[in-house]
């Protein structure tokens, strides 16, 4: 089993991608398949390194996101605003 600590910050990080996940471009039930076929494969995974780096690559992720919604929401107050 997972130590606890370790445990609260991958379900926190879950569901902040989950989150996430409703606005992304190819739909949200596509996102919430692969982001729990992400978290299933990597279920068993014991050791608290590994955990970690893995933790660091979702938040990475989630960081990723968010500049792509900030972008997408420029781009569409660019294109009311200014002509191209």
């Amino acid at each position: 089993m997972m130590a606890n600590p370790l445990r609260a910050e991958v379900v926190r990080l879950y569901k902040n991608l989950l989150y996430l996940g409703r606005e992304y471009p190819k739909g949200g039930d596509y996102f919430r398949d692969r982001l729990k076929a992400a978290f299933t494969k990597n279920k068993s995974v014991q050791d608290p390194e590994q955990i970690k780096a893995m933790i660091a690559r979702g938040e990475y992720v989630a960081r990723e996101l968010e500049a792509l919604y900030y972008l997408r929401k420029y781009r569409a107050l660019k294109k009311r605003y200014y002509e191209e």
